[in-house]
């Protein structure tokens, strides 16, 4: 695999903390309250 194929499969640094928030919380929704997000 070439290094710039490898790039894009990094998850974006505001993917990583909704995923993170999501696993602490054990909710996407306290998630999304938490991140004022709808």
């Amino acid at each position: 695999m070439r290094r710039k194929d490898m790039r894009r499969k990094i998850p974006s640094t505001t993917a990583l903390v909704s995923f993170e928030a999501a696993a602490r919380h054990e909710s996407f929704t306290k998630a999304a309250h938490e991140l004022s997000l709808t």
